[in-house]
């Protein structure tokens, strides 16, 4: 049961009450936002409420169980804070939330209920709905490793131990020409295998998607045209011209592991694992499963 300072249980026990919604928002870089569905600006703890955001909430809903607890806050594209852009560019995804329940006419009697992070953020012109989830969401994120086939690490990070940036592995690249929303022609990446960049990641240098990253679908050389494509659309249509540095992509195979990247010391899969063609034979004279080591 959630307890209440005393102040605000003392205002609530009044009978005549002034509260309003306040929303604390920590976004993965660090920005914090606060946003309130009262018609003034709200300040404690050293974060402003902002009042145009065009908040509004749904009711809280909790159980005892260890399923996630949700909230929806609806709103409209009306904050300088919130944009459509930051949306699409994934800024606020998982950001952690505080929810508080605030008396307007003295921020000291407030009560925080939930801490939580956003969800799926549902997005029209002007107009957004966004899930915040509670923690108990964490308890659904797989944690540990998993026995597979395929490496369960990430390319380039501290358990894989490849360094990305080394001459063999990254190029840099311009497009020359467009074909479609996430597919263009390259210069820059000549006498470079086929497929060496496919499941790689790409890093818009300049152009209308600076700073940002894409996943490589695939990469492709017909005769003396080389071709990328995108594993999603970029937030911004591509443009010709714009520059990129592009990084080699791994399958989670351990041939590609040892042959790529000899790094099959590192790979963090379990190739020898029996697949489900094992699962299924039955025992014969003569062949695997006659009861011989393997």
């Amino acid at each position: 049961m959630k307890s209440f300072p005393q102040n605000l249980q003392d205002h609530l026990d009044s009978g005549t009450t002034t509260l309003a919604w306040c929303w604390r928002l920590t976004r993965s870089d660090g920005a914090v936002f606060g946003f309130t569905d009262h018609d003034l600006s709200l300040t404690f703890d050293g974060t402003t409420f902002e009042p145009g955001s065009g908040f509004t909430a749904s009711e809280l809903r909790s159980g005892s169980d260890l399923a996630v607890d949700a909230q929806e806050a609806e709103g409209v594209l009306t904050s300088t804070l919130i944009t459509e852009t930051d949306i699409l560019d994934g800024c606020w995804d998982n950001a952690s939330v505080e929810i508080w329940r605030v008396n307007w006419a003295d921020t000291d009697q407030r009560v925080l209920l939930r801490r939580g992070a956003i969800g799926q953020i549902r997005r029209g012109r002007l107009h957004f709905v966004a899930e915040m989830r509670s923690l108990a969401h964490v308890l659904g994120q797989t944690v540990g490793r998993t026995f597979q086939a395929g490496c369960d690490a990430a390319l380039g990070d501290a358990r894989c131990g490849v360094d990305l940036f080394e001459a063999a592995f990254t190029a840099s690249g311009t497009v020359v020409a467009l074909s479609g929303d996430r597919g263009f022609a390259v210069s820059g990446l000549a006498g470079i295998a086929e497929g060496w960049f496919a499941l790689g990641t790409l890093h818009w240098r300049t152009g209308a998607n600076t700073g940002r990253r894409a996943e490589v679908l695939s990469h492709a050389i017909s005769g003396a045209d080389v071709r990328i494509t995108l594993l999603e659309a970029p937030v911004r249509p591509v443009e010709v011209g714009s520059t990129f540095d592009v990084f080699a992509g791994c399958d989670k195979h351990f041939a590609t592991c040892q042959g790529k990247f000899v790094n099959a010391v590192s790979f963090r899969g379990f190739p020898h694992i029996p697949g489900q063609d094992t699962i299924i034979r039955y025992a014969a004279r003569g062949d695997a499963n006659a009861g011989d080591v393997l």
